[in-house]
């Protein structure tokens, strides 16, 4: 509960305060560039710091996508500055500070807390370990680039070539976006019935494991058989144990319908899987 006090607290403050330690850095970077470039990037820039803090004070799973998506573009900024001579210890520090907080397990859990019903709450699950293989980076990069590379071209009066980026690069990032906001929505959610998976990733639907059938929920046995839903992500790995079969259909991408199965033992891995197992414990359902 204190965390869940403190850390978005915390986040708007690191947010904040980069305009004082970051922005001297950045207005130094831009200084040489043109008049048009300048103020294109300075007003994209101020834009950015303003969307993303309104985006803090208003826990969403649509504001966690946005401030991660945002704070790794300050760290780039930072260091692209401090890699022209411009850039100054409080620049990447403050910067990379706010980084760290928005990617804390913390954090997650109380953004995508935001919009739940006061009986439930929700536990998110790590990021698949393909995903963190450099694939996210890309992913990130990618969608990110014609946001930044489009204005800024078409303010250097190269039109053609900014025209272009900005066309073909605006709908490749609005799915891109798209697909890194499932990863603000893949929840363990706790409900008055029982448990919820909620995971696009590895299932077709949500599937909820009623009170009634949850023999067990604790850490996975080295040797567990259980069903794998953790898509390799690194991490604790919680095992629940089932006194009869759950009928579900696994997720297969580019396929419409994946694979039926009946399992007694499903093994998924929270982002803080102590919190998960005490969250169990509170409302009544066998931790061991």
């Amino acid at each position: 509960m204190a965390a869940q006090r403190l850390i978005p607290w915390a986040l708007r403050a690191a947010w904040a305060v980069l305009p004082f330690t970051a922005g001297p850095a950045f207005a130094d970077a831009l200084g040489g560039r043109s008049g048009p470039v300048r103020t294109v990037a300075s007003v994209g820039l101020w834009a950015a710091w303003a969307v993303v803090l309104v985006a803090t004070l208003v826990p969403h799973p649509v504001s966690l996508t946005l401030v991660r998506s945002a704070a790794p573009g300050a760290v780039v900024a930072a260091l692209v500055a401090a890699a022209e001579g411009f850039g100054s210890p409080p620049a990447v520090a403050t910067t990379a500070l706010a980084l760290a907080v928005a990617l804390l397990p913390e954090t997650g859990t109380v953004f995508v807390n935001g919009p739940a019903y006061p009986n439930e709450r929700r536990f998110l699950l790590r990021v698949p370990a393909p995903l963190l293989l450099g694939v996210l980076a890309v992913v990130w990069a990618v969608a990110v680039a014609p946001l930044v590379a489009g204005p800024l071209l078409l303010a250097a009066r190269q039109w053609v070539a900014g025209a272009l980026v900005a066309a073909a690069g605006a709908p490749v990032s609005v799915v891109l976006f798209r697909a890194m906001h499932g990863l603000s929505r893949r929840w363990l959610v706790f409900v008055p019935a029982g448990v919820v998976l909620h995971d696009h990733v590895a299932l077709a639907d949500p599937v909820l494991f009623r009170r009634q059938v949850v023999a067990r929920i604790g850490p996975a046995p080295a040797d567990t058989d259980a069903l794998d839903l953790t898509q390799a992500a690194p991490g604790l790995g919680i095992e629940l144990a089932l006194t009869e079969e759950v009928p579900m259909v696994r997720a297969r991408p580019g396929q419409r319908l994946g694979d039926a199965v009946s399992p007694t033992r499903v093994l998924f891995t929270p982002t803080r899987p102590g919190a998960v197992l005490r969250e169990a414990a509170e409302r009544g359902l066998p931790v061991g």
